[in-house]
């Protein structure tokens, strides 16, 4: 499989720069995707240890990160000068219809990371969750404001037969947020990341990383993080505010059509 196809990385220029890369030295790039990150920085001399969950990924190691600890001891790589997470869903997950990530591909409701290990899909959480599990999953996963009628709509349509198809569930949010207040992104937006969030245990993953993470760098190491919505920019400031032993620098934020959530926070241990 083609790495660039599989994944455009964002801000690769910006987090080259403040991986501040030194020949011979070693880095870990947590979500390899494609291998964009990584080659760019093997390119300047860096020895990379590509880290995926997907196991269509073509990175080195295919596990969660959550893990990253023993991965890293495991591979040789402890310590290390940089650590590069680079979070959320790959260009590939969204652009292959049967993964069921995106609501504007029509398959059925999966959006598992790792299908080989996983069991629950989204699907699942969408016709066994009551009208209330599913208001609170949109609502703490998704931050979406209409998740209460949302939910009620969900529960309404799954009386006639189970909701498995990403459209289904992307024309039930449309028909609820034709009443509703407009939202600048796609109606279905959030209720998917909430859905994707909650398949993949994602926040948990990067608060189980983080401290891991700072246990691998070395002394002026750097650990850089981009993250795609809040949820996951709160868990990172958050910890970094309670680590004494990182150094927070400035923050940089992408601004075009592709990328435009996509934010940058770099830490030096």
């Amino acid at each position: 499989m083609n790495g660039q196809i599989y994944h455009i990385p964002v801000l690769l220029n910006e987090a080259l720069e403040q991986l501040h890369i030194k020949p011979g030295k070693k880095y870990i790039d947590c979500t390899y995707g494609g291998g964009g990150h990584t080659r760019a920085i093997e390119a300047v001399g860096g020895i990379v240890l590509g880290i995926d969950r997907d196991p269509e990924s073509p990175a080195r190691v295919h596990a969660n990160f959550a893990h990253l600890k023993e991965i890293a001891n495991r591979a040789g790589f402890n310590p290390v000068a940089g650590i590069l997470m680079d979070l959320g869903v790959s260009s590939h997950q969204l652009e292959t219809a049967e993964r069921g990530f995106s609501f504007n591909r029509d398959a059925k409701l999966d959006m598992r990371m790792d299908p080989a290990t996983q069991t629950v899909t989204a699907a699942d959480l969408v016709n066994a969750g009551s009208q209330k599990e599913l208001a609170v999953l949109f609502t703490k996963f998704g931050e979406e404001r209409a998740s209460r009628p949302i939910a009620k709509a969900i529960v309404e349509a799954r009386s006639t037969g189970p909701i498995v198809m990403t459209d289904q569930l992307a024309q039930i949010i449309l028909r609820v947020r034709r009443r509703g207040q407009a939202d600048r992104t796609h109606p279905a937006t959030r209720v998917f990341q909430a859905l994707r969030i909650a398949v993949n245990d994602e926040l948990s993953a990067l608060e189980a990383a983080l401290p891991q993470a700072v246990e691998l760098l070395e002394t002026g190491g750097r650990l850089v993080v981009i993250s795609f919505h809040s949820l996951e920019d709160r868990i990172i400031k958050n910890f970094m505010k309670n680590k004494t032993l990182i150094t927070p620098t400035k923050e940089e934020v992408k601004a075009n059509p592709r990328a435009r959530s996509a934010k940058m926070r770099f830490f030096e241990k």
